[in-house]
């Protein structure tokens, strides 16, 4: 079973700064061209630093972390921040190639959405570049659509923008368990347990 976590001790940092960097590394492997510009994006986004402060940058009111277990391991990590005017970002989103087929991806991200929806946030955006194929397949099916927001700094030209309006949540993500017959979800329902949990 996929158990989601809510960032909130110092081992479940660090657990994310190791799944952080397994990310660039990821990154650096899937776009060897890119390397000068991943750079310079870390750079800018002062990504060690945040990183190393997950539970300042990433924590209520202004942004949250998720951490994806799988027998008692650190899998899979999401983080949301705040850009301002209701708006909220997804970011940082991997899972371990070794644990992938188990529906961590999709249940990082209908967790997320459900906490930014009851942190208040109104929009969801997000940015992929365009050999991210798992995961812009997984933000299609859950809703996300092309966003013709104006790019950010540091937000490299290649990138895809996304965005969905959390209000439509439920109505826009197929149940998990059509998807990943594997897994053992169940659709959210207002009476049942959920199969992935979270623990606060």
């Amino acid at each position: 079973m996929i158990e989601i976590d809510l960032v909130r001790s110092k081992e479940q940092a660090a657990a994310v700064y190791r799944l952080a960097y397994e990310f660039i590394d990821w990154l650096r492997d899937r776009y060897p061209e890119m390397a000068k510009e991943i750079d310079d994006y870390l750079e800018h986004q002062k990504f060690d630093e945040q990183i190393q402060e997950v539970l300042t940058h990433f924590n209520p009111p202004k942004g949250e972390c998720l951490l994806a277990m799988h027998g008692g391991e650190a899998i899979g990590i999401l983080m949301l921040k705040d850009i301002g005017g209701g708006v909220c970002e997804m970011n940082r989103m991997f899972v371990r190639e070794s644990a992938r087929g188990l529906g961590a991806g999709r249940a990082l991200v209908e967790e997320l959405k459900l906490r930014a929806r009851n942190m208040g946030f109104e929009t969801m955006t997000l940015s992929a570049l365009p050999r991210h194929y798992e995961a812009l397949s997984l933000y299609r099916s859950c809703g996300f659509k092309h966003d013709d927001r104006e790019r950010e700094a540091g937000n490299s030209e290649n990138a895809l923008l996304m965005k969905i309006e959390l209000g439509v949540v439920s109505d826009q993500c197929e149940p998990v368990s059509v998807r990943l017959k594997a897994a053992t979800f169940r659709p959210r329902r207002a009476d049942a347990t959920r199969q992935v949990r979270r623990r606060d």
